[in-house]
């Protein structure tokens, strides 16, 4: 079997990579853009093979699908820094949705149909309601940011491109997932990193924070690497599903026990660049359907999690 991942040398996309690998008989293919190379796959790189591609140039992406013939797609490669759309909203919509509309128009082009896993995001019930929580795929779409808004057209175009052509899209909702190599802009590892670097003395004891009073729905990483898999085992292609823990987290909760794991005491500062115009409160979500259809469910505990992040950064500071 040959797996496509896109944005393989990312956070998730490596992480799946090593999964797709010990499972055996997969043969795992990636794609770059030529300036986003990291060291995340260099302990597996021999074993699987990359092609350069840029998800927003068509042509680019024809030739690969065409070249590769994938029997699944795993689409993870985005703009998925949510900060980062405030800035540049237009690069945002531009890779996240005309990127996944690339892929989609190269399968036609090509003649295959592959099981296409689409990572959409929680991000896209934005403005949820306090007797909506824990949320159902169900819950109205009321996007806050413009990644969200990315995700909502990448999401519903897999809708669409399921219901006109026959393209076997499964929409998976990811609610916040992290673990070690989880970019330093994203708030688990900006804290790891800021206590990794206190403790060797290369910051003054001072962590830097945003609103610690947002809630959010915490997954391991490792977790959802799996569940992407068995979303292309054993999910309704055109259907949306929602891959979560189930237990919500305050921000404030998850800096407390990762202080826990260090002896350093420290002051903490609230950082205005850190505040976004617009913030989501609560994102729990409800995972009786996915778990329901696949018998997933998360095994990793936030304090395992956790631990392992702030390890990653104690080797890397």
């Amino acid at each position: 079997m040959k797996a496509l991942i896109t944005g393989i040398t990312g956070f998730v996309g490596s992480h799946l990579a090593e999964y797709l690998l010990e499972r055996g008989n997969i043969e795992v293919c990636g794609i770059e853009r030529w300036r986003s190379k990291t060291d995340n796959i260099k302990h597996i790189e021999k074993k699987i093979r990359i092609i350069e591609c840029d998800i927003r140039d068509y042509v680019s992406v024809e030739k690969t699908i065409k070249e590769i013939k994938p029997d699944k797609i795993f689409h993870l490669a985005a703009q998925s820094f949510v900060p980062t759309s405030w800035n540049a909203p237009q690069e945002t919509l531009t890779t996240n949705i005309i990127g996944q509309l690339n892929i989609f128009e190269s399968v036609r082009s090509a003649g295959i149909n592959p099981e296409i896993q689409l990572a959409c995001s929680s991000e896209e019930y934005g403005m949820v309601l306090e007797n909506e929580v824990p949320i159902k795929e169900t819950n109205p779409l009321r996007p806050l940011s413009p990644y969200a808004v990315s995700k909502v057209g990448q999401d519903y175009l897999g809708y669409q491109y399921h219901q006109s052509y026959g393209i076997k899209a499964i929409r998976t909702r990811a609610f916040n997932h992290t673990g070690p190599r989880r970019g330093d802009v994203f708030v688990t590892s900006n804290f790891a990193k800021q206590i990794a670097e206190i403790e060797k003395n290369k910051k003054e004891p001072v962590i830097k924070v945003g609103n610690l009073e947002a809630k959010r729905d915490f997954t391991d990483v490792r977790d959802m690497v799996k569940a992407y898999w068995v979303s292309t085992e054993k999910c309704t292609p055109g259907d949306v599903y929602n891959i979560c823990s189930g237990k919500a987290w305050t921000i404030q909760s998850v800096l407390d026990m990762l202080l826990s794991f260090s002896k350093v005491k420290v002051t903490v500062k609230q950082d205005p660049a850190r505040m976004r115009p617009s913030d989501v409160l609560v994102l729990l979500g409800d995972n009786t359907k996915f778990c329901k259809q696949t018998g997933w469910k998360p095994e990793i505990p936030i304090e395992k999690t956790l631990k392992d992040l702030l390890d990653y950064w104690r080797e890397r500071v």
